[in-house]
């Protein structure tokens, strides 16, 4: 059977001490600094919880910066292409204008040759008319002599315009 004896309840209560004992100063402080290093690395998390949403808001600003930056520069090329159209004709434009100046220019200068040209041959041939008018009159009436003064006129009224047309 079994034995109550003092022995028995001496190693009850050594056990309930050490327990106690162990349970205050093994236990305890132990438990504490692991409540401690819990709430340290739950601190941890949320910090790094809080500096990952930090760090997915500039990534999105980055990103929006990004595609805003991209637009910016399809929309300056758009408008320097455009600009060098517009540049473009503007010069085409200037160019054909001044082309047209020189072309008018041109015509109106051949016209006033033109006209100085056959004003120079009027007035020649009317000095060879009065050279032959004042030599009928010198030589008197002959016919003869009239037909030889005309065909002389002729002939120089002639070299005269194949003279201006070169």
């Amino acid at each position: 059977m079994l034995k109550l004896g003092w022995d028995l309840v001496w190693t009850i209560i050594n056990l309930i001490v050490l327990y106690l004992l162990m349970k205050k100063f093994l236990i305890g402080p132990v438990m504490g600094i692991m409540e401690k290093r819990k709430a340290a690395i739950a601190d941890q998390i949320t910090h790094a919880r809080t500096v990952n949403e930090q760090a997915e808001a500039l990534k999105g600003q980055y990103e929006q910066a990004l595609s805003s930056a991209k637009e910016e520069s399809v929309q300056i090329i758009q408008d320097a292409k455009a600009d060098a159209k517009q540049m473009s004709e503007g010069i085409v434009r200037t160019a054909n204008e001044q082309a047209a100046k020189i072309i008018e220019t041109a015509k109106e200068t051949a016209r006033q040759e033109k006209e100085s040209a056959m004003q120079g041959a009027k007035t020649e041939i009317a000095q060879l008319a009065m050279a032959a008018a004042t030599k009928l009159l010198m030589n008197g009436s002959s016919t003869t002599g009239n037909q030889m003064l005309y065909d002389e006129f002729l002939a120089k009224a002639g070299d005269a315009n194949d003279t201006d047309r070169y």
